[in-house]
């Protein structure tokens, strides 16, 4: 009886990380695949330089916007039913972005955005439950996932668009599949239930609490430079002279790259007790890998976007670690996840509108990388703060 019992358990757990995984596939795709064919859409809707800043935005805003939601959702109809209801939405909402025009194109790419925000709360806390003696590999593990997603959109639509004749829209509509997918074989797990347990109020909030400002800040910063990166690099590599399909794979490879760092930056700092010196380490690589972009003669692009995904990789799989290695348990983790990507995703959303705006009153690209170089900077510092051995329920 015993080893059947263990036998189920073993199937459940294996059916529910495969689920997890492919729900993390889509936590990118909606985000980078418009970067690829943003000219196209700017000239195809005469879309001005600085309204491509706001459709590269509006995501990561609603991103955090919709985070507080998150927790309510999940409370009213559970985490894993509120992550398929989201997963449907996600997938009508990609397929009718394309379709609706102008106006369309901004409202669904905003309500895309939403969806991914609300998963992305849900995620962390789910795995410090389900996962509680293994959070650094499922870390690493989903976020190898969710850069899979990412690789793949960011690689695969230029491609795609030549594919449908050279039209941007079938290209886009595209990625409601991976959403489809993941639904379906998220429907067992609806069938899973977990034991409620009332946490009583607690008498330090996490607002009133240094570190978790800390690890929100680090989330928001390291976030800034990623959806710069996700919404900006091919535009920047075009108009340094690459070719699109080009600009499209450098982003994919660098993205892909990630997968490396993603898996052992969380593997490293999960086992020591300070996490500072991982989390300056990817930081600087980032930095470096940017600077590359910007700056390096493109013949050497290859080598800089090898380095920038191995740097960002590690900054984001280490931010999402801290959530729950700052956290006593998985409500408190639940709670940081939700602070920590609620108010760093609107602050994250400033550094691809800035890069908008930059690029139109500078004409070119130049002043882009100081304010680039200062977003790094202020997370290194933040860093020195969230890579402390200490919890979040702690008193400062």
């Amino acid at each position: 009886m015993s080893s059947v019992s263990f036998t189920k358990k073993g199937y459940q757990g294996a059916l529910a990380l495969v689920g997890l995984l492919l729900v993390a596939i889509n936590l990118r795709p909606a985000l980078t695949s418009v970067s690829p064919v943003l000219k196209n859409i700017a000239e195809g809707l005469s879309l001005s330089p600085a309204a491509q800043g706001v459709l590269t935005t509006l995501p990561v805003i609603c991103l955090g916007l919709a985070a507080p939601l998150a927790p309510r959702l999940s409370r009213r109809i559970g985490p894993e039913r509120t992550i398929f209801v989201i997963l449907i939405l996600l997938a009508i909402t990609l397929l009718a972005r394309p379709l609706s025009g102008t106006l369309g194109l901004f409202v669904f790419t905003a309500l895309a955005g939403a969806c991914i925000g609300i998963m992305n709360v849900l995620l962390p806390g789910i795995v410090k439950r389900d996962f509680p003696t293994r959070v650094s590999l499922m870390t690493g593990l989903y976020t190898v996932a969710l850069n899979l997603g990412a690789s793949l959109a960011a690689g695969a639509t230029e491609p795609l668009r030549q594919a449908f004749g050279e039209q941007w829209e079938p290209s886009l509509a595209f990625w409601l599949l991976p959403a489809v997918i993941a639904a379906l074989v998220w429907i067992p797990q609806l069938r899973v239930t977990h034991t409620a347990r009332v946490r009583p109020p607690s008498s330090h909030p996490l607002y009133r609490n240094a570190l978790a400002w800390q690890v929100t800040l680090f989330m928001g910063l390291q976030s800034s430079l990623a959806y710069t990166v996700f919404g900006w690099l091919p535009t920047i590599l075009q108009d340094r002279g690459v070719s699109p399909v080009t600009a499209g794979l450098a982003l994919s490879i660098s993205i892909l790259c990630q997968v490396i760092t993603a898996i052992l930056a969380p593997l490293i700092g999960g086992r020591m007790k300070d996490q500072r010196a991982v989390l300056i380490s990817v930081m600087l690589l980032t930095l470096c890998g940017l600077a590359g972009c910007l700056y390096a003669p493109t013949q050497s692009l290859w080598l800089w976007v090898v380095i920038l995904g191995l740097g960002q990789g590690g900054t984001f799989s280490m931010a999402l670690t801290l959530l729950a290695l700052r956290a006593p348990d998985a409500d408190t983790a639940a709670e940081l996840s939700g602070m920590a990507q609620g108010f760093g995703y609107v602050l994250a959303a400033f550094g691809p509108l800035l890069v908008g705006l930059l690029h139109d009153w500078s004409g070119g690209w130049d002043v882009v990388g100081i304010l680039l170089g200062l977003i790094g900077l202020g997370a290194m510092v933040v860093a020195l703060g969230a890579g402390r051995d200490r919890l979040v329920r702690q008193h400062d």
